[in-house]
Protein backbone atom coordinates (compact mmCIF):
# COMPACT_ATOMS: atom_id res chain seq x y z
CA UNK A 1 0.00 0.00 0.00
CA UNK A 2 1.59 3.33 -0.91
CA UNK A 3 1.89 6.40 1.56
CA UNK A 4 -1.62 8.28 0.03
CA UNK A 5 -3.29 5.26 -0.38
CA UNK A 6 -2.45 4.81 3.49
CA UNK A 7 -3.38 8.10 4.33
CA UNK A 8 -7.11 7.85 2.14
CA UNK A 9 -7.74 4.46 3.88
CA UNK A 10 -6.44 4.59 7.29
CA UNK A 11 -8.76 5.33 10.16
CA UNK A 12 -8.99 3.71 13.45
CA UNK A 13 -13.00 3.30 13.39
CA UNK A 14 -12.06 0.32 10.73
CA UNK A 15 -10.80 -1.61 13.38
CA UNK A 16 -14.04 -1.87 15.28
CA UNK A 17 -15.33 0.41 18.42
CA UNK A 18 -13.71 -2.40 20.53
CA UNK A 19 -9.75 -2.39 19.34
CA UNK A 20 -8.11 -0.88 21.84
CA UNK A 21 -5.60 1.91 21.20
CA UNK A 22 -2.95 3.26 23.54
CA UNK A 23 0.49 4.00 24.13
CA UNK A 24 3.37 2.26 26.46
CA UNK A 25 6.15 3.40 29.12
CA UNK A 26 8.25 2.10 31.49
CA UNK A 27 8.99 3.01 35.05
CA UNK A 28 12.87 2.77 34.74
CA UNK A 29 12.61 4.53 31.53
CA UNK A 30 10.57 7.86 32.46
CA UNK A 31 10.14 8.43 35.98
CA UNK A 32 13.58 9.15 37.36
CA UNK A 33 13.42 10.35 40.80
CA UNK A 34 15.55 7.22 41.45
CA UNK A 35 16.20 7.51 45.08
CA UNK A 36 12.86 10.05 46.04
CA UNK A 37 10.57 8.77 48.59
CA UNK A 38 11.97 5.99 49.93
CA UNK A 39 13.09 3.90 46.59
CA UNK A 40 15.97 1.34 46.26
CA UNK A 41 18.47 1.02 43.73
CA UNK A 42 17.21 -0.75 40.59
CA UNK A 43 19.98 -2.75 38.78
CA UNK A 44 19.43 -0.18 35.64
CA UNK A 45 20.75 2.25 38.47
CA UNK A 46 23.58 0.38 39.90
CA UNK A 47 24.50 -1.10 35.84
CA UNK A 48 24.51 2.57 34.72
CA UNK A 49 26.61 3.69 37.09
CA UNK A 50 29.51 2.01 36.15
CA UNK A 51 31.55 3.90 32.88
CA UNK A 52 31.04 3.32 29.73
CA UNK A 53 28.20 1.01 30.41
CA UNK A 54 25.60 3.02 28.55
CA UNK A 55 26.19 5.70 25.52
CA UNK A 56 27.50 8.75 26.85
CA UNK A 57 27.64 7.76 30.36
CA UNK A 58 24.13 8.76 30.64
CA UNK A 59 21.99 7.01 33.68
CA UNK A 60 18.13 6.67 34.54
CA UNK A 61 17.85 8.47 37.79
CA UNK A 62 16.32 11.59 36.04
CA UNK A 63 15.09 10.91 32.79
CA UNK A 64 11.80 12.55 31.87
CA UNK A 65 10.94 13.21 35.78
CA UNK A 66 7.40 11.59 35.40
CA UNK A 67 7.49 11.12 38.97
CA UNK A 68 7.26 15.01 39.30
CA UNK A 69 5.13 15.45 36.22
CA UNK A 70 2.95 12.75 35.98
CA UNK A 71 -0.16 15.12 36.55
CA UNK A 72 0.51 17.57 33.49
CA UNK A 73 1.82 14.27 31.14
CA UNK A 74 -1.48 12.62 31.98
CA UNK A 75 -3.60 15.59 31.08
CA UNK A 76 -1.49 15.80 27.41
CA UNK A 77 -2.01 12.37 26.67
CA UNK A 78 -5.73 13.02 27.29
CA UNK A 79 -6.00 15.80 25.04
CA UNK A 80 -4.62 13.55 22.43
CA UNK A 81 -7.34 11.50 22.85
CA UNK A 82 -5.19 8.40 24.28
CA UNK A 83 -7.70 6.44 26.67
CA UNK A 84 -5.39 3.37 27.26
CA UNK A 85 -2.04 3.62 28.64
CA UNK A 86 0.19 0.97 29.48
CA UNK A 87 2.92 1.49 32.42
CA UNK A 88 4.79 -0.32 34.69
CA UNK A 89 5.39 -0.39 38.45
CA UNK A 90 9.29 0.14 39.69
CA UNK A 91 10.27 -3.04 41.68
CA UNK A 92 12.11 -1.19 43.63
CA UNK A 93 9.88 1.75 44.94
CA UNK A 94 7.34 -0.46 46.29
CA UNK A 95 10.02 -2.73 48.06
CA UNK A 96 13.36 -0.79 48.55
CA UNK A 97 15.11 -4.22 48.65
CA UNK A 98 12.76 -6.65 46.30
CA UNK A 99 11.40 -8.28 49.48
CA UNK A 100 10.26 -7.12 53.19
CA UNK A 101 9.26 -3.63 54.68
CA UNK A 102 6.92 -2.16 51.93
CA UNK A 103 7.79 1.77 51.25
CA UNK A 104 4.38 3.36 51.51
CA UNK A 105 5.58 6.58 49.79
CA UNK A 106 6.15 4.13 46.72
CA UNK A 107 2.54 2.70 47.33
CA UNK A 108 1.00 5.61 47.26
CA UNK A 109 2.46 7.02 44.27
CA UNK A 110 0.97 4.70 41.98
CA UNK A 111 -1.92 5.44 44.09
CA UNK A 112 -2.37 8.82 42.77
CA UNK A 113 -1.35 7.51 39.17
CA UNK A 114 -3.93 5.17 38.71
CA UNK A 115 -6.23 7.40 39.78
CA UNK A 116 -5.14 10.21 37.96
CA UNK A 117 -5.95 8.19 34.99
CA UNK A 118 -9.20 6.96 35.87
CA UNK A 119 -9.69 10.45 36.98
CA UNK A 120 -9.08 11.13 32.89
CA UNK A 121 -10.56 8.46 31.35
CA UNK A 122 -7.69 7.10 31.02
CA UNK A 123 -7.36 2.81 31.28
CA UNK A 124 -4.47 1.44 32.90
CA UNK A 125 -2.57 -1.36 31.46
CA UNK A 126 0.03 -2.34 34.24
CA UNK A 127 3.42 -4.28 33.71
CA UNK A 128 4.75 -5.85 37.26
CA UNK A 129 8.27 -6.57 35.64
CA UNK A 130 9.58 -3.91 33.06
CA UNK A 131 13.33 -5.04 33.69
CA UNK A 132 14.21 -3.05 36.66
CA UNK A 133 14.74 -5.70 39.30
CA UNK A 134 15.77 -4.52 42.52
CA UNK A 135 19.82 -4.49 43.39
CA UNK A 136 19.27 -6.09 46.65
CA UNK A 137 18.04 -9.02 44.88
CA UNK A 138 20.57 -9.04 42.30
CA UNK A 139 23.14 -9.50 44.98
CA UNK A 140 21.35 -12.83 45.75
CA UNK A 141 21.53 -13.72 42.11
CA UNK A 142 19.16 -12.17 40.97
CA UNK A 143 17.13 -14.01 38.41
CA UNK A 144 19.52 -17.00 38.56
CA UNK A 145 18.70 -17.54 41.93
CA UNK A 146 15.57 -20.31 42.29
CA UNK A 147 14.18 -18.04 45.23
CA UNK A 148 13.49 -14.98 42.44
CA UNK A 149 10.20 -17.19 42.45
CA UNK A 150 9.23 -16.47 45.89
CA UNK A 151 10.76 -12.62 45.60
CA UNK A 152 8.12 -12.42 42.52
CA UNK A 153 5.06 -13.75 44.19
CA UNK A 154 5.57 -12.15 47.14
CA UNK A 155 5.80 -8.59 45.00
CA UNK A 156 3.08 -9.33 42.81
CA UNK A 157 0.80 -9.90 45.19
CA UNK A 158 1.72 -6.63 47.25
CA UNK A 159 0.90 -4.69 43.98
CA UNK A 160 -2.55 -6.40 42.88
CA UNK A 161 -4.04 -6.68 46.65
CA UNK A 162 -3.24 -2.49 46.65
CA UNK A 163 -4.64 -2.01 43.25
CA UNK A 164 -7.13 -4.46 42.07
CA UNK A 165 -9.80 -2.65 42.41
CA UNK A 166 -8.56 0.15 39.85
CA UNK A 167 -6.21 -2.21 37.58
CA UNK A 168 -8.21 -4.99 35.58
CA UNK A 169 -5.03 -5.29 32.88
CA UNK A 170 -2.14 -6.72 33.91
CA UNK A 171 1.05 -7.70 31.88
CA UNK A 172 3.54 -10.25 34.06
CA UNK A 173 6.81 -9.69 32.47
CA UNK A 174 7.82 -7.65 29.88
CA UNK A 175 10.12 -9.37 26.66
CA UNK A 176 11.78 -11.51 28.52
CA UNK A 177 14.37 -13.43 25.56
CA UNK A 178 16.14 -9.38 25.89
CA UNK A 179 16.39 -8.93 29.60
CA UNK A 180 17.57 -12.47 29.83
CA UNK A 181 19.57 -12.72 26.90
CA UNK A 182 20.86 -9.14 27.17
CA UNK A 183 21.08 -9.33 30.98
CA UNK A 184 22.73 -12.50 31.57
CA UNK A 185 23.89 -14.11 28.62
CA UNK A 186 25.51 -10.97 26.35
CA UNK A 187 25.99 -8.75 29.56
CA UNK A 188 25.11 -5.63 27.55
CA UNK A 189 22.21 -4.96 29.75
CA UNK A 190 22.13 -4.72 33.44
CA UNK A 191 22.93 -6.69 35.82
CA UNK A 192 25.81 -7.43 32.95
CA UNK A 193 26.29 -10.96 33.37
CA UNK A 194 27.82 -13.39 30.68
CA UNK A 195 27.79 -16.89 29.61
CA UNK A 196 25.19 -20.00 29.75
CA UNK A 197 25.52 -20.78 33.28
CA UNK A 198 23.77 -16.99 33.85
CA UNK A 199 21.74 -17.33 31.13
CA UNK A 200 20.03 -20.69 31.91
CA UNK A 201 18.78 -20.68 34.78
CA UNK A 202 17.60 -16.96 34.29
CA UNK A 203 15.71 -18.12 31.51
CA UNK A 204 14.38 -21.04 33.11
CA UNK A 205 13.17 -19.07 36.03
CA UNK A 206 11.60 -16.46 34.29
CA UNK A 207 9.54 -19.14 31.91
CA UNK A 208 8.25 -20.45 35.41
CA UNK A 209 7.52 -16.46 36.83
CA UNK A 210 5.06 -16.43 34.16
CA UNK A 211 2.83 -18.95 35.94
CA UNK A 212 3.92 -17.56 39.33
CA UNK A 213 2.87 -14.10 38.33
CA UNK A 214 -0.13 -15.42 36.38
CA UNK A 215 -1.20 -16.95 39.50
CA UNK A 216 -0.43 -14.25 42.10
CA UNK A 217 -2.95 -11.91 40.12
CA UNK A 218 -5.97 -14.87 39.74
CA UNK A 219 -5.53 -15.52 43.43
CA UNK A 220 -6.54 -12.22 44.74
CA UNK A 221 -8.58 -11.02 41.49
CA UNK A 222 -10.08 -14.25 39.47
CA UNK A 223 -11.96 -11.24 36.83
CA UNK A 224 -8.73 -9.76 36.00
CA UNK A 225 -7.16 -9.76 32.66
CA UNK A 226 -3.70 -11.32 32.25
CA UNK A 227 -0.93 -11.45 29.95
CA UNK A 228 2.31 -11.22 29.23
CA UNK A 229 4.48 -9.60 26.61
CA UNK A 230 7.00 -11.57 24.15
CA UNK A 231 9.45 -9.31 21.79
CA UNK A 232 9.25 -10.98 18.21
CA UNK A 233 10.71 -10.62 15.06
CA UNK A 234 10.00 -11.61 11.53
CA UNK A 235 13.14 -14.32 10.49
CA UNK A 236 13.93 -15.11 7.36
CA UNK A 237 17.54 -16.78 5.93
CA UNK A 238 19.98 -14.61 4.00
CA UNK A 239 19.97 -17.68 1.45
CA UNK A 240 17.86 -20.25 0.19
CA UNK A 241 21.03 -22.42 0.87
CA UNK A 242 20.13 -24.85 3.25
CA UNK A 243 22.62 -24.03 6.19
CA UNK A 244 21.16 -20.90 5.89
CA UNK A 245 17.96 -22.01 6.39
CA UNK A 246 18.50 -23.94 9.69
CA UNK A 247 20.47 -21.27 11.02
CA UNK A 248 17.13 -18.85 10.62
CA UNK A 249 15.20 -22.08 12.47
CA UNK A 250 17.57 -21.67 15.19
CA UNK A 251 17.49 -17.93 15.72
CA UNK A 252 13.62 -17.99 15.08
CA UNK A 253 13.51 -20.81 18.29
CA UNK A 254 15.07 -18.15 20.21
CA UNK A 255 14.03 -14.94 19.44
CA UNK A 256 10.32 -16.10 18.93
CA UNK A 257 9.40 -18.99 20.25
CA UNK A 258 11.73 -19.62 23.29
CA UNK A 259 8.86 -18.13 25.99
CA UNK A 260 5.89 -18.82 24.21
CA UNK A 261 5.80 -22.61 24.06
CA UNK A 262 6.51 -23.36 27.32
CA UNK A 263 3.73 -21.80 28.59
CA UNK A 264 1.25 -22.92 26.09
CA UNK A 265 2.72 -26.22 27.12
CA UNK A 266 4.66 -27.17 24.75
CA UNK A 267 7.81 -27.15 26.57
CA UNK A 268 11.08 -25.91 25.22
CA UNK A 269 11.68 -25.73 21.78
CA UNK A 270 14.76 -27.80 22.05
CA UNK A 271 14.99 -30.21 18.60
CA UNK A 272 15.50 -26.52 17.27
CA UNK A 273 17.75 -25.07 19.50
CA UNK A 274 19.43 -28.02 21.31
CA UNK A 275 21.70 -25.99 23.51
CA UNK A 276 18.25 -25.90 25.39
CA UNK A 277 18.80 -29.45 26.73
CA UNK A 278 21.14 -28.23 29.04
CA UNK A 279 18.21 -26.39 31.12
CA UNK A 280 18.06 -30.33 32.57
CA UNK A 281 20.28 -29.28 35.53
CA UNK A 282 17.96 -26.35 36.49
CA UNK A 283 14.50 -28.14 36.38
CA UNK A 284 12.63 -29.90 39.28
CA UNK A 285 10.12 -32.07 38.99
CA UNK A 286 7.40 -31.16 38.00
CA UNK A 287 8.10 -28.12 36.21
CA UNK A 288 7.34 -28.80 32.59
CA UNK A 289 3.62 -28.80 34.14
CA UNK A 290 4.49 -25.32 36.00
CA UNK A 291 5.50 -23.59 32.76
CA UNK A 292 1.97 -23.47 31.55
CA UNK A 293 -0.04 -20.40 31.67
CA UNK A 294 -4.09 -19.76 30.64
CA UNK A 295 -3.21 -16.24 29.58
CA UNK A 296 -6.21 -14.30 29.08
CA UNK A 297 -4.21 -12.46 26.38
CA UNK A 298 -0.64 -12.13 25.02
CA UNK A 299 1.29 -9.07 24.19
CA UNK A 300 3.33 -9.16 21.20
CA UNK A 301 6.48 -6.14 20.28
CA UNK A 302 6.94 -6.32 16.95
CA UNK A 303 9.44 -3.64 15.72
CA UNK A 304 11.91 -4.98 12.53
CA UNK A 305 12.79 -8.60 10.65
CA UNK A 306 15.81 -10.25 11.45
CA UNK A 307 18.03 -11.85 8.26
CA UNK A 308 20.23 -14.50 9.37
CA UNK A 309 23.06 -16.21 7.99
CA UNK A 310 24.96 -19.43 8.60
CA UNK A 311 28.18 -18.54 10.54
CA UNK A 312 30.77 -21.80 11.91
CA UNK A 313 32.07 -19.29 14.43
CA UNK A 314 29.11 -18.49 16.80
CA UNK A 315 28.66 -20.68 19.76
CA UNK A 316 26.11 -22.63 19.97
CA UNK A 317 23.56 -20.83 17.12
CA UNK A 318 26.43 -20.93 14.34
CA UNK A 319 24.58 -18.37 12.81
CA UNK A 320 24.68 -14.53 12.37
CA UNK A 321 22.54 -11.70 11.82
CA UNK A 322 22.75 -9.17 8.39
CA UNK A 323 22.41 -5.83 9.81
CA UNK A 324 19.85 -3.51 7.94
CA UNK A 325 22.80 -1.36 6.77
CA UNK A 326 24.83 -3.99 5.36
CA UNK A 327 22.08 -4.82 3.78
CA UNK A 328 21.13 -1.48 2.19
CA UNK A 329 17.61 -1.31 3.15
CA UNK A 330 15.96 1.39 4.64
CA UNK A 331 15.93 1.63 8.66
CA UNK A 332 15.68 3.04 11.67
CA UNK A 333 18.13 5.12 13.70
CA UNK A 334 18.89 1.35 15.40
CA UNK A 335 19.88 0.18 12.73
CA UNK A 336 16.09 -2.04 12.55
CA UNK A 337 14.75 -2.28 9.15
CA UNK A 338 11.56 -0.98 8.41
CA UNK A 339 8.96 -4.13 7.32
CA UNK A 340 5.86 -3.59 8.25
CA UNK A 341 5.10 -6.80 6.87
CA UNK A 342 6.99 -8.15 9.74
CA UNK A 343 4.02 -7.22 11.73
CA UNK A 344 1.31 -9.25 10.33
CA UNK A 345 3.56 -11.97 10.09
CA UNK A 346 4.11 -12.34 13.82
CA UNK A 347 0.73 -12.01 14.19
CA UNK A 348 -0.09 -14.62 12.27
CA UNK A 349 2.88 -16.49 13.71
CA UNK A 350 1.58 -16.42 17.03
CA UNK A 351 -2.44 -16.91 16.08
CA UNK A 352 -1.13 -20.34 14.90
CA UNK A 353 -0.71 -21.53 18.50
CA UNK A 354 -4.15 -23.48 19.50
CA UNK A 355 -3.91 -22.04 22.81
CA UNK A 356 -3.22 -18.12 21.92
CA UNK A 357 -7.06 -16.19 22.69
CA UNK A 358 -6.20 -13.12 21.84
CA UNK A 359 -3.07 -10.75 20.70
CA UNK A 360 -2.49 -7.05 21.71
CA UNK A 361 0.37 -5.52 19.96
CA UNK A 362 1.75 -4.24 23.60
CA UNK A 363 4.70 -2.32 21.08
CA UNK A 364 5.59 -0.77 18.17
CA UNK A 365 7.45 2.08 17.24
CA UNK A 366 10.77 4.03 15.46
CA UNK A 367 13.76 5.33 16.09
CA UNK A 368 14.57 8.40 14.31
CA UNK A 369 16.64 11.56 14.62
CA UNK A 370 14.62 14.23 15.85
CA UNK A 371 15.02 18.37 15.72
CA UNK A 372 12.95 21.64 17.46
CA UNK A 373 12.43 24.07 14.76
CA UNK A 374 10.21 26.58 15.72
CA UNK A 375 8.86 24.77 18.61
CA UNK A 376 7.93 21.69 16.33
CA UNK A 377 9.30 18.37 16.15
CA UNK A 378 8.29 17.26 12.15
CA UNK A 379 9.29 13.51 12.37
CA UNK A 380 7.55 12.54 9.55
CA UNK A 381 9.53 9.27 8.73
CA UNK A 382 7.93 8.26 12.67
CA UNK A 383 4.31 9.21 11.39
CA UNK A 384 5.07 6.80 8.01
CA UNK A 385 6.36 3.92 10.00
CA UNK A 386 3.43 4.04 12.31
CA UNK A 387 1.21 4.46 9.59
CA UNK A 388 2.38 1.31 7.69
CA UNK A 389 2.63 -1.11 10.31
CA UNK A 390 -0.89 -0.04 11.76
CA UNK A 391 -1.54 -0.43 7.86
CA UNK A 392 -0.46 -4.17 8.28
CA UNK A 393 -2.29 -4.54 11.82
CA UNK A 394 -5.49 -4.05 9.95
CA UNK A 395 -4.57 -6.24 7.58
CA UNK A 396 -4.41 -8.83 10.42
CA UNK A 397 -7.77 -8.01 11.52
CA UNK A 398 -9.24 -7.88 8.34
CA UNK A 399 -8.14 -11.79 7.59
CA UNK A 400 -9.48 -12.66 11.16
CA UNK A 401 -6.57 -12.66 13.34
CA UNK A 402 -7.31 -12.28 16.49
CA UNK A 403 -5.70 -8.76 17.22
CA UNK A 404 -7.74 -6.77 19.43
CA UNK A 405 -5.15 -4.04 20.21
CA UNK A 406 -2.07 -1.65 19.65
CA UNK A 407 0.10 0.38 21.92
CA UNK A 408 3.07 2.55 20.51
CA UNK A 409 6.17 2.65 21.87
CA UNK A 410 6.47 5.13 23.58
CA UNK A 411 4.51 8.13 24.43
CA UNK A 412 7.81 10.17 25.62
CA UNK A 413 11.36 10.36 24.87
CA UNK A 414 12.73 8.31 27.21
CA UNK A 415 15.76 6.50 28.45
CA UNK A 416 16.64 3.58 26.13
CA UNK A 417 18.56 1.34 28.27
CA UNK A 418 22.03 0.88 27.11
CA UNK A 419 21.52 3.74 24.42
CA UNK A 420 20.71 6.08 27.20
CA UNK A 421 19.06 9.13 25.61
CA UNK A 422 20.37 8.97 21.93
CA UNK A 423 17.75 7.33 20.32
CA UNK A 424 14.36 8.40 20.66
CA UNK A 425 11.50 6.78 20.29
CA UNK A 426 8.04 9.15 21.52
CA UNK A 427 5.49 10.55 19.83
CA UNK A 428 5.86 13.77 22.13
CA UNK A 429 9.72 15.32 22.27
CA UNK A 430 11.08 15.66 25.89
CA UNK A 431 14.43 17.88 26.42
CA UNK A 432 15.65 16.44 29.24
CA UNK A 433 17.60 19.78 30.04
CA UNK A 434 14.12 21.86 30.86
CA UNK A 435 11.46 18.93 30.94
CA UNK A 436 10.03 20.71 28.30
CA UNK A 437 7.11 18.81 26.10
CA UNK A 438 6.68 18.97 22.71
CA UNK A 439 3.93 16.43 21.07
CA UNK A 440 5.44 15.88 17.43
CA UNK A 441 3.68 15.59 14.13
CA UNK A 442 3.86 11.41 14.79
CA UNK A 443 1.89 12.65 17.50
CA UNK A 444 -0.65 14.96 16.48
CA UNK A 445 -1.33 12.27 13.39
CA UNK A 446 -2.13 9.59 16.26
CA UNK A 447 -4.61 12.17 17.60
CA UNK A 448 -6.41 12.69 14.64
CA UNK A 449 -6.37 9.05 13.06
CA UNK A 450 -7.69 8.18 16.97
CA UNK A 451 -10.68 11.05 16.74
Amino acid sequence: MSESAIDTALHSKQFGHDFIWGVATSAAQIEGAATADGKGASIWDTFSAKKKKIRNNDNPSVACNFYGHYESDLQLMQSMGIKHFRMSIAWARILPNGIGKVNEEGLQFYHRLIDSCLAKGITPWVTLYHWDLPTALELQGGWCNREVLKWFADYVSICVQNYHTKVKHWMVLNEPMVYTGAGYFLGVHAPGKKGLQHFLPALHHTVLAQRVGFDAIKKIDANAIVGTTFSCSHIVPYTNNSKDVAAAIRIDALLNRLFIEPSLGLGYPTKDLPLLLQLKKYMHEGDEKRMKVNFDFIGIQNYTKEVVKHHFFTPYLKAKLIPANKRKVYHTQLLWEVYPEGIYEMIKKYAAYKNVKKIIITENGASFPDEVLDGQVQDKNRTNYLKAYIAQVLRAKQHGLPVEGYFIWSFLDNFEWGEGYYHRFGIVYVDYTTQQRIVKASGKWYQTFLQ
